[in-house]
């Protein structure tokens, strides 16, 4: 696996989880981790875009972390 084969496996990944998180109800200060990932997912597709594979890849790994924080405090995980 390439390592753009595997941003979007990761983009992919993303979405499942982020539709997970919607269907949860979380509070404000949660929220605002939530748009930060979200933000950080787009910015993995601006870097993607830009072929800049490893800013990138760090952009998705890092939105996945916030994520999990928040999968991980309502026991999704």
């Amino acid at each position: 696996m390439d390592a753009v084969e595997r941003i979007e496996k990761d983009i992919d990944l993303f979405a499942k989880n982020i539709k997970e998180i919607e269907s949860i109800k979380i509070d404000e200060e949660e929220g605002q981790v939530v748009e930060m990932a979200r933000n950080y997912s787009k910015d993995t597709d601006y870097y993607l875009k830009k072929k800049d594979y490893l800013t990138s890849f760090g952009c998705i790994t890092y939105a996945h972390g916030l994520l999990d924080a928040i999968r991980l405090l309502h026991e999704l995980i």
